[in-house]
């Protein structure tokens, strides 16, 4: 009988699982978070059916089948030309009925860019908890709030079990990034890929930013050896769109590090503080403000910044300290790229090595490698 979807075969061992872990669940705590944790997980695995089957069935609308074939090529590219894993991931594909694969809560103190951090079995301690839906997420967020921390939730359209899910099918492909431009599309597939080659567990900043370098480093050769001339384009102006953000954004955390700085101090003088972090986020807003009509007058469709809109808008040493997780260890991962002669096995192979090293060790190394930011002028915005 044809369906409008191929049909999903159930993972019965792991789903056997599930279900005894169920019979102690509770609604809140420590074994409710694992049990929403691993049915969620399940019901994604339970959507996935290989790309091919999406490909070949009747009802797959021309959109979507052009998409993965582009997936396909992509993943071949991914293994080929980057030395990322020949595996089961991204492979299949399942269809969501919601905008994000999970979502993030993240935390920081009223005077600090330093993450909240919970501590899980195989990750170790990391500044984020997810969930598969948004309402644990927010109340979550509200719990952690109510202690006086800042608190961000964002939706992530993609995550990685780093290769742990391949025995029973991989990660698959999701319906809350299939659409994204190509470019975008691939460079998320190549980061979360990477996360399958080297993870450092308790690291959240290297690991995002090892996978951040690889995605940067790898859609620019994708672009060069397989993109339309139109494609190219569009990339490069979404590029500079994102690269004048990423220098705001920066510009604003060295700022706010700097005014906390003296928070250590034995009587810091929170009024203070708090009336130059005030002033560092308005300066910040007008900034981002001037930059969002630049963009508008540049004819990018306002539909796009709605996202950043809310961003700014809710901007906090949450999300500000979330962000420098994905962006202040990359310049360190692309000189190890070069010193490693741009050859990708090696460059992999010199970052497992990095991620089995004690932390202080690897963070030394690290920061031994990255050119060294600009001190930001206090009344700078």
């Amino acid at each position: 009988m044809s369906t409008s979807t191929p049909s999903p075969r159930r993972p019965w061992p792991l789903l056997a699982a599930a279900l005894l872990l169920g019979g102690c669940a509770q609604s809140g705590g420590t074994l409710g978070y694992y049990w929403q944790s691993l049915r969620g997980h399940l019901e994604i695995m339970n959507a996935a059916r290989p790309v091919q089957e999406w490909i070949t069935h009747p009802d797959t609308s021309a959109p979507l089948r052009e998409r993965l074939q582009l997936a396909q090529r992509a993943r071949a590219f991914a293994v080929d030309e980057l030395a990322l894993p020949d595996n089961a991931s991204y492979r299949r594909y399942a269809r969501l009925d919601r905008t994000a694969a999970v979502w993030n809560v993240v935390a920081a103190g009223p005077y600090s860019l330093t993450l909240h951090r919970w501590c899980f079995p195989i990750t170790g301690c990391i500044g984020y908890r997810g969930y598969f839906d948004e309402p644990g997420a927010r109340a979550e967020a509200a719990r952690l709030a109510a202690t006086g921390l800042e608190v961000s939730v964002y939706g992530v359209p993609a995550y990685s079990t780093l290769g742990y899910s391949n025995w029973m099918g991989g990660d698959p492909l999701l319906s809350t990034f299939i659409g994204w431009p190509e470019g975008d599309f691939v460079r998320l597939l190549l980061h979360e890929l990477a996360h399958q080659v080297a993870y450092a567990e308790g690291d959240t900043a290297f690991n995002e930013s090892y996978a951040t370098a690889v995605e940067r480093l790898g859609v620019q050769r994708w672009l060069q050896q397989h993109a339309t001339p139109a494609t190219r384009a569009q990339f490069a102006a979404s590029e500079e769109r994102r690269a004048q953000w990423r220098a705001l954004t920066q510009t604003t955390r060295r700022r706010l590090a700097e005014i906390y700085a003296s928070n250590g101090a034995v009587a810091p003088d929170h009024q203070a503080l708090s009336a130059m972090k005030k002033e560092a986020m308005q300066d910040f807003r007008a900034a981002y403000a001037t930059l969002r009509a630049r963009w508008l007058a540049a004819h990018v469709p306002e539909a796009q910044l709605a996202a950043l809109d809310r961003w700014v808008r809710d901007a906090n040493n949450a999300s500000f300290a979330a962000q420098a997780a994905y962006d202040e260890g990359v310049p360190a991962f692309m000189a190890l790229f070069e010193r490693e002669g741009r050859d990708w096995p090696r460059f992999h192979a010199a970052v497992r090595a990095l991620a089995q090293a004690p932390q202080a060790e690897r963070t030394a190394a690290l920061q031994a490698l990255a050119p060294q930011p600009p001190r930001v002028a206090h009344g700078g915005g």
